[in-house]
C-alpha cells in the first residue's frame, strides 16, 4: 500500500515508479486520481487524500516528493507511523526520497517490517557496475555496445542515468543491427568535447607547444565555443589540483576517485596529467584563468586571444 524508494538514482526511481502505475489500468484516469506533493505536506491533508475513494479507477495515487529527509516533529512522525498500516486497500502512497534515508529514520524502520510496506534503495552506480549499468541499458534496447565504447559513455558522462539514457538511445538508433563502437560514442556524444581537454592538457604538461597549439585550433576550427572551451580548461584545471594534492597527501587514484565521487577512470588519467605539473604551477595556472576570466569580462581582451595566449605561455620553457 505505500512505498519508499530513496536514494540519489531518481532516473530509477521514475522508471520503478511509471512500471507499477502501467499496471493499474487507463492512465488517463489513473491521473485523474493521482495527488502530489512536494516537501513538507500538512498531516491532515495527506491523510485525506489518502482516505479518498478511486473514482473509476483501481486505485488512488498519491506521491509524495522528499517529505521524509525534511526534519519531521515527534508528533508529525507519530500520526505518520499510526496512519500508514491502516491505510486504505485502494491507496498507493509513493515517499519519492532523493537521497539515502538514514537506517534509523523511524518511518523507513517501519515500512521495512510493516506488511503493507515496501522500502528500495536507489543508488547510481560507478565505476564497473556503471559499465555494467550501461551494457544492459542497450541490451534492453536490443543494441550492442562494445566494452571500450561502454568505458568512454561512462567515463566522460558519469552516472547521470539520464543523460545516459538519452546517449544510449541515439547510439542505438545510429548503430542499428551493428555493435556500437568507441568512434560512434566519439562522433555521436558531445559530452566528449570535454574529454577531448585531456589531450590539450597533455601536450601542456609535456611543455609541447606545436601539438597544444595545433589541438586548440582544432577545437576552434570545429566550431566550439571559446567560452565553453574555457570552462573545459577551469573544470581540467581545477580536477588537476585536487588530485594532486591528494596524490601529495599519500593518497591512491581507487581513494582519489572515492574522496571525489568521480569515475575511476578519469581520475587514473587526471593522476598521470598531474606529473607534468607541481602543486606551484597549478596553482599559479588557476590564478592564470581567473586574471582570463577578469580581463574577459572587463572587456581588456577576447577569449580566443586569450586562450591562445595561454597555452603559449603555458608551453614555455619558464613556468607562467
Amino acid at each position: 500500500m505505500y512505498y519508499i524508494f530513496h536514494g540519489d538514482d531518481t532516473h530509477s526511481q521514475k522508471e520503478t515508479l511509471d512500471g507499477l502505475l502501467a499496471k493499474l489500468g487507463d492512465p488517463g484516469m489513473l491521473d485523474l486520481n493521482t495527488s502530489r506533493f512536494d516537501g513538507a505536506v500538512d498531516f491532515v491533508a495527506l491523510q485525506q487524500v489518502c482516505g479518498s475513494m478511486p473514482f473509476l479507477a483501481k486505485a488512488r495515487i498519491v506521491i509524495v516528493k522528499d517529505l521524509l529527509a525534511t526534519k519531521m516533529d515527534k508528533a508529525y512522525v507519530k500520526q505518520l507511523l499510526a496512519f500508514l498500516p491502516d491505510l486504505p486497500e485502494t491507496t498507493r502512497l509513493f515517499f519519492l526520497e532523493s537521497a539515502e534515508l538514514p537506517g534509523n529514520h523511524a518511518v523507513l524502520k517501519a515500512a521495512e517490517t510493516a506488511v503493507n510496506g515496501y522500502v528500495k534503495l536507489f543508488s547510481r552506480p560507478e565505476g564497473v557496475g556503471l559499465e555494467r549499468w550501461i551494457r544492459q541499458r542497450v541490451a534492453e534496447k536490443n543494441g550492442r555496445i562494445s566494452p571500450h565504447a561502454a568505458q568512454l559513455l561512462a567515463a566522460n558522462i558519469g552516472n547521470d542515468l539520464q543523460i545516459l539514457d538519452n546517449e544510449i538511445e541515439k547510439l542505438v538508433l545510429y548503430a542499428g543491427a551493428d555493435e556500437i563502437k568507441s568512434d560512434d560514442v566519439e562522433k555521436l556524444c558531445p559530452y566528449l568535447a570535454e574529454a577531448n581537454i585531456f589531450d590539450l592538457v597533455d601536450a601542456i604538461g609535456n611543455r609541447n607547444g606545436r601539438k597544444a597549439a595545433t589541438l586548440l585550433q582544432q577545437k576552434f576550427n570545429e566550431g566550439t565555443d571559446p567560452f565553453y572551451l574555457f570552462s573545459m580548461f577551469v573544470r581540467q584545471f581545477r580536477l588537476l589540483l585536487q588530485v594532486k594534492e591528494l596524490a601529495d597527501a599519500g593518497e591512491r587514484p581507487p581513494a582519489i576517485a572515492k574522496t571525489l565521487k568521480m569515475h575511476s577512470f578519469v581520475v587514473g588519467k587526471i593522476h598521470q596529467q598531474t606529473r607534468g605539473f607541481s602543486i606551484t604551477q597549478l596553482e599559479q595556472i588557476y590564478r592564470h584563468l581567473l586574471d582570463i576570466d577578469v580581463g574577459v569580462k572587463t572587456g581588456r581582451n577576447d577569449m580566443t586571444t586569450a586562450l591562445n595566449v595561454l597555452v603559449a605561455s603555458l608551453t614555455a620553457d619558464e613556468s607562467p
